[in-house]
């Protein structure tokens, strides 16, 4: 893995950064955000206390991200989270950067108290599905399920 890459937190002055990471990630991944989407990425990168945001650097260069959010789960026992968003650019998959990217995830997660971390990943996806395996992650023979409860802004 290359020596000069580095993980910051992401702040507001990152917005825009972020929120160009984030449309490459969400269109490649087949789900094109929206005026919504769009807003909750600026809203983490200000500041959003449920979420946090950061950007893989090489020099001055970002080309990935994370987005991990908190929870709370009565069968997890507590606190929990969710890596909402972990993208790497193209160039630098496969040389190991999505695992120190998903490494480092696992420690904020622990450094955040959190007890059980989630992740949802595309069925057609098993480079993604052998990372995260590999990463002690496991299926847990449910299905995620969504309702929206209040209309999307935009």
């Amino acid at each position: 893995m290359d020596a000069e890459l580095r993980i910051d937190l992401a702040g507001a002055a990152d917005g825009a950064v972020l929120l160009a990471l984030a449309r490459a990630f969400h269109a490649e991944d087949g789900h094109p955000l929206d005026a919504a989407g769009e807003a909750a990425v600026l809203a983490v990168a200000a500041g959003e206390p449920l979420a946090r945001a950061w950007i893989l650097r090489r020099g001055g260069e970002a080309l990935g991200y994370l987005i991990l959010t908190l929870g709370y789960s009565v069968e997890y026992g507590g606190r929990d989270g969710f890596i909402d968003d972990l993208y790497l650019a193209p160039a630098l998959r496969g040389q190991g950067a999505g695992r120190h990217l998903l490494g480092f995830a696992l420690e904020q997660a622990a450094r955040l108290g959190i007890n059980t971390l989630h992740l949802e990943v595309e069925a057609e996806n098993p480079r993604a599905h052998r990372l995260y395996r590999q990463a002690g992650f496991e299926e847990t023979g449910r299905r995620l399920m969504r309702r929206r409860i209040l209309p999307r802004a935009g």
